[in-house]
């Protein structure tokens, strides 16, 4: 690749999200009848939140240079023992508990696993995939389960301003998480790591507390997604977002997150969730069947790493004249 070509990359890199969601809504207004109305616009932000919310998360893990399969999972299990103990309790605040706790522990086992025993992450959170998944099954006995508090169904189908619940709770994560990795010591620490590791263990960076933390808070905001989901859908499934995680990194690494590591905008993937929750809506719109959904799917991020790798191409000239 020339040094002019890297030079235009490293130049679009930045803006090419947005350029993508710009194009891409054009040609969607073009060719898909009603995209733009407004109804269908609301049920489009309502349906990428549950993406979203979990995109702000798995951002930090990606920028380690790490990965979390897990995230379906433990929605799954989240939205189960909430609805589970809600049922046998009564009690709406501790089925909320308890979703929370499972996400953050399942997390925090991911981080322990991943940075105390050095296990790669991708293999870890593969294997917590499968193993949350059966404790989902296991505990629903493999069925749905139902909630019996309906004030709970406000937390999935209420609106304040107009503005679904589900929709706040995706902008919250956005505005915090943010507010972390650009203005706090840690998320500094989270682009170091990912960076270079070695080198931030020198500068005295805690590599193996960060992660475990990142791991961990990760889980906590899947089991939020899985409480939220539970709420829309009044009941807890074992076997829902399957193939969720794909998704999520899809629309993380669209936006502009380096699978290499050291690289995240939280503007980045808020786009890149709205380009995933874009290109969904048109083919529900256009009546694609299910299988050709796969396909565009698996494409978009197949799409998304190979425009990773020119970026990270076009890096390493600038990097090594630095």
């Amino acid at each position: 690749m020339t040094e002019t070509a890297n030079a235009l990359i490293r130049r679009l890199s930045g803006a090419g999200p947005i350029i993508l969601l710009a194009l891409l809504f054009a040609a969607l207004a073009v060719l898909v009848p009603d995209f733009m109305g407004v109804r269908n616009l609301k049920g489009l932000i309502l349906s990428v939140s549950l993406v979203g919310m979990i995109a702000a998360t798995m951002m930090f893990v990606l920028a380690l240079r790490e990965v979390d399969l897990s995230v379906g999972s433990i929605v799954a299990l989240a939205g189960v023992l909430c609805a589970e103990v809600i049922t046998s309790s009564g009690s709406v605040w501790l089925g909320v508990l308890a979703g929370l706790a499972a996400g953050a522990l399942v997390g925090l086992f991911n981080g322990v696993v991943v940075a105390r025993f050095k296990v790669n992450s991708l293999i870890a959170t593969l294997a917590t995939m499968e193993i949350v998944r059966g404790l989902a099954f296991l505990a629903s006995g493999g069925e749905a389960v139902s909630i019996s508090k309906e004030q709970f169904y406000v937390l999935g189908s209420g609106t304040f301003l107009g503005v679904g619940f589900p929709v706040w709770i995706t902008l919250l994560c956005f505005g915090l998480l943010g507010v972390v990795l650009n203005a706090t010591v840690f998320g500094k620490n989270v682009l170091a790591i990912g960076g270079n590791p070695e080198a931030a263990r020198l500068a005295g960076v805690p590599v193996d507390r960060v992660r475990i933390v990142v791991f961990a808070l990760q889980g906590l905001v899947a089991g939020l997604a899985g409480i939220v989901l539970a709420a829309r859908i009044t009941s807890g499934q074992p076997n829902t977002s399957q193939g969720l995680e794909l998704a999520v990194i899809s629309a993380c690494v669209l936006g502009g997150v380096s699978l290499s590591g050291g690289v995240a905008s939280i503007f980045g993937v808020i786009v890149g969730v709205l380009i995933m929750g874009a290109a969904q809506n048109a083919l529900n719109l256009l009546d694609v069947p299910t299988f050709y959904q796969y396909v565009v799917r698996g494409g978009i991020l197949l799409l998304a790493v190979i425009v990773d790798q020119l970026r990270q191409r076009a890096r390493r000239p600038a990097a090594a004249k630095a």
